[in-house]
């Protein structure tokens, strides 16, 4: 069998895994809930069976590693999660050295957003590019950078937290405890709440309509129908995005923006709005840079991840 790594997406709410080949393809793939209220001994018990089950029956011996892609912040240089919000226990927790004991081949350790940015720039929509800026807008707000055709990381890995620039002074409440954060306003989770808000005083809309739950797929499915609201909705988030997306495009100056995460299976809706805030707001020089879907969708983590493994294999000759 050819070398393959194993990719490991480690989620507050589901935990999923792949063995994937050299190109990026997923061979294999299984997910579970995380159960992350358990505590981190659980899941990491989780992550080991969750590994066993895909290599069952292929061998260690084809396994080049494994690369695991974390909610921050996390120190990569020592693989140590310093306190993750969404996992209880992940405080100061050896997630490397513990997978490590587990395992015989390396194990590589990175944060969730530039995990996925490496899954974009080596297999989707960012190959071939040596400046790409990958942005994941989920429920919550992340991505990470490649720079000079190097992945950016920073002081202990930890680059890239997009998403807690202030974009409001004193605004809305984040959940990282700041005011004003791009997720504050942009993420899944903003876009929701100001759903929920709006149609409370529009007894026109579509949504909520005889009691049915309001998400975010409930908006994009009502604006489709032609509600008025959902179409206000996605424009004004649209926007916000843009804003974002041009003050990233300011600091780092990439050739592409990939846009990923799960407002991304919506970018048909997205992309006129961000691209017209762009255009109007980015400096000339800065407007010509494309945005992009991931080319990845929900997967790019996992490449991503798996790709920590390959790229490590290379450097050590192995």
């Amino acid at each position: 069998m050819d070398r393959i790594a194993l990719g490991i997406d480690l989620g507050g709410t589901r935990l999923r895994a792949a063995l994937v080949d050299g190109q990026g393809a997923l061979l294999a793939r299984h997910e579970v809930p995380t159960d992350a209220e358990a505590g981190a001994e659980h899941v990491l018990g989780r992550m080991g069976d969750l590994a066993e089950t895909l290599l069952d029956g292929v061998g260690h011996g084809s396994v080049v590693g494994m690369g695991v892609a974390c909610p921050g912040p996390l120190d990569t240089e020592t693989g140590i999660a310093l306190g993750i919000p969404t996992l209880p226990g992940f405080s100061d927790f050896p997630l490397r050295a513990r997978l490590q004991a587990l395992f015989p081949f390396p194990v590589h350790v990175e944060n969730d957003g530039i995990a996925a940015a490496i899954g974009e720039w080596q297999f989707g929509a960012g190959r071939g590019f040596a400046h790409m800026l990958y942005v994941t807008v989920s429920t919550g707000i992340g991505g990470g950078v490649i720079a000079d055709n190097r992945v950016l990381r920073g002081r202990k890995g930890m680059a890239a937290h997009i998403g807690h620039m202030t974009m409001v002074p004193d605004g809305a409440l984040c959940a990282c405890g700041n005011r004003g954060c791009f997720e504050a306003y942009g993420s899944g989770t903003a876009f929701t709440r100001r759903a929920r808000e709006r149609a409370l005083a529009c007894p026109e809309t579509l949504l909520g309509h005889d009691g049915a739950g309001i998400d975010s797929r409930a908006v994009f499915s009502a604006a489709r129908a032609g509600d008025e609201l959902a179409k206000r909705l996605i424009a004004e988030e649209a926007d916000i995005l843009g804003r974002g997306f041009t003050s990233l495009l300011h600091v780092f100056s990439p050739e592409i923006v990939v846009m990923g995460g799960g407002l991304s299976s919506e970018f048909e809706w997205l992309h006129p709005g961000i691209r017209a805030c762009i255009d109007a707001r980015a400096l000339p020089a800065f407007r010509d840079v494309e945005v992009v879907c991931a080319a990845l969708g929900q997967n790019s983590g996992l490449a991503g991840a798996a790709a920590l493994a390959f790229l490590g294999a290379a450097q050590s000759g192995g």
